[in-house]
């Protein structure tokens, strides 16, 4: 949040009940958001052994190929969940492409120019922020491509 307020980004933050992990859509249903509107972050590893930060809505299901390709990436494979901490500071559940304690490069999923805002988490478990997709992608240094599976 201190990051977002050093950029000069408007956010809500909004806070939930969550004891261990606890999935996208059951936080969007309990914060009583639209599922379009809550984003997922995920981390991978490259072939190149370099990590990437990705931004898609909680119902989707990252596309490992159009990632690959919106990194310069041969290939792509997710972040072993026993290096989550290790690598971004965050706990699952927790992860936010914000304020990670390396920067990482970042994408946000095109579907995110749709919506008007979305949420994110805030940085830890029970905690979401609101804020505009472009504020996002300033703060987060990331870029916006088509990275999800296409149903």
């Amino acid at each position: 949040m201190r990051i977002l307020e050093s950029c000069g980004v408007s956010f809500v933050v909004h806070s939930y009940e969550c004891g261990d992990f606890t999935d996208g859509v059951s936080v969007a249903d309990q914060l009583g958001q639209p599922h379009e509107m809550v984003y997922k972050t995920l981390v991978a590893v490259g072939k190149s052994k370099e990590h990437f930060v990705f931004v898609i809505p909680i119902e989707a299901e990252l596309d490992l190929k159009l990632a690959a390709r919106a990194v310069g990436e041969k290939s792509i494979e997710m972040l072993p969940l026993k290096d989550l901490t290790k690598v971004t500071g965050y706990v699952r559940g927790g992860c936010t492409a914000i304020g990670m304690k390396k920067e990482f490069p970042t994408v946000v999923d095109n579907s995110a120019k749709e919506q008007e805002v979305i949420m994110v988490s805030g940085g830890r478990r029970g905690s979401q922020i609101e804020l505009a997709p472009d504020d996002l992608v300033r703060a987060a240094h990331a870029v916006y491509n088509d990275i999800t599976v296409k149903k």
